[in-house]
């Protein structure tokens, strides 16, 4: 079954618009293992709603427009939606402070949230996932599994969904390995 990586909403729109290209990763409550973990280096960007709302202060004031944007394209009760794919191109994890505040320009969270992510779970390092993003036509969406709930990152979903694959890379190849080479030497 192909796997899908559950992100907010708003962060899956950046990372297809080509805004970002990493991941900031601790996991959640429900973790295989208690602990995250990346066991596919292909899969869907399940678009989840919650725990991104505005008033909290979790993205940069230049994406709390994506934020209300993304808010509205909310699909129906019962209904995931898959607005593409991604694969994983390096993973780095880190405990750095510093690490982080050079990775600000890089992703759409704000500071104060990316710095609560690095402390929590304090003994688990933030994995920061670097990954190219593919658009698909259409957001795909599909019927919301009972097992898809919960407050994990990864999900296998239904069989009717096909391996992510096609599309339209997020940015051409040579912006893709120019945004690389800036995030990792950052790390």
């Amino acid at each position: 079954m192909p796997a899908a990586l559950k992100e907010w909403a708003v962060t899956c729109r950046a990372v297809l618009e080509g805004e970002q290209i990493v991941l900031l990763r601790k996991g959640g409550i429900r973790e295989e293992g208690r602990r995250f973990s990346v066991p596919h280096d292909r899969f869907w960007l399940f678009a989840t709603y919650e725990h991104q709302g505005e008033t909290d202060g979790l993205v940069k004031e230049a994406y709390r427009h994506a934020l209300q944007w993304e808010t509205a394209l909310q699909p129906p009760e019962g209904t995931v939606r898959l607005p593409g794919w991604a694969e994983v191109v390096a993973i780095r994890r880190t405990d750095d402070p510093d690490v982080l505040a050079d990775l600000s320009s890089s992703h759409i969270l704000s500071d104060d949230y990316a710095e609560k992510r690095l402390r929590w779970k304090k003994h688990d390092p933030l994995w920061v996932l670097a990954v190219r993003a593919h658009r698909v036509d259409g957001p795909m969406e599909t019927p919301a599994l009972e097992e898809y709930r919960g407050c994990s990152s990864w999900v296998d979903l239904d069989g009717a969904v096909p391996e992510p694959e096609g599309g339209t890379a997020a940015l051409s190849d040579a912006a893709f390995a120019s945004r690389l080479q800036g995030v990792l030497s950052k790390l």
